[in-house]
């Protein structure tokens, strides 16, 4: 009783936290989106090749976060946009509080687009609210095609799943027809898209989606800004 007694009470303060984090990302017309994944799935190299092809006038920052190291940092900092590491040292997502310590000294007034790369793991991260507009799920061909059937939380509370490394559909036992229709079993409006970090054109699906998001994410600050 008293661990689900704690439990609760951490969550309630988690949201707290996250509806003050969304109601200021709304107010400065940022679009935050909270990516998750199983360790593996491309999340990195998905964020590596999405900040190779934004349009550079694009204000754009990332937060990652890992158990240890701060590899996936340093890989993002090489397209020149701000980005920190947040080590966990053990724990297994992000919360409310380690993005709200961690934006500190950003001025949100200077951000269009924040990504947040959650740690590997399809579980614990989709309890956790981080103020973000949507969260992304993220699953990659050389998995498997139940995973949605096994991990719903994070597929029902997700707006859209990317399935990675389409490149590699030719080579491996893998149906993307499949994972897509246990997807939807789980979610019914989900929606979907296919991506490749190498393959050309792999991510045109996947910029369509994030583009459209980052005008309404503005043309509702715009409308907010209107009608004070």
């Amino acid at each position: 009783m008293k661990r689900l007694s704690l439990e609760s009470k951490v969550l309630n303060e988690n949201q707290r936290v996250a509806d003050s984090l969304r109601q200021r990302f709304r107010e400065n017309g940022v679009l935050c989106l909270n990516l998750i994944s199983s360790p593996g799935s491309g999340k990195t190299a998905l964020l590596e090749q999405t900040l190779a092809h934004l349009d550079p006038t694009t204000r754009v920052a990332v937060l990652t976060g890992d158990i240890q190291t701060d590899n996936d940092a340093r890989r993002l900092a090489r397209f020149g946009f701000p980005v920190k590491q947040i080590t966990t040292g053990g724990t297994c997502h992000l919360d409310g509080r380690m993005i709200e310590r961690h934006l500190e000294d950003w001025s949100l007034a200077d951000l269009d687009l924040l990504f947040i790369e959650n740690v590997g793991n399809l579980v614990c991260p989709s309890s956790y609210d981080l103020g973000e507009a949507s969260k992304i799920v993220l699953l990659s061909v050389t998995e498997g095609e139940d995973k949605p059937l096994k991990y719903p939380s994070i597929f029902f509370k997700s707006d859209l799943f990317i399935l990675m490394k389409v490149d590699l559909l030719p080579y491996v036992p893998f149906s993307a027809e499949l994972v897509e229709e246990n997807a939807r079993r789980v979610h019914p409006g989900m929606e979907v898209v296919r991506a490749s970090a190498v393959a050309p054109g792999g991510l045109d699906q996947w910029l369509v989606w994030l583009r459209s998001r980052i005008a309404a994410a503005k043309g509702s600050q715009a409308f907010a800004a209107a009608g004070r």
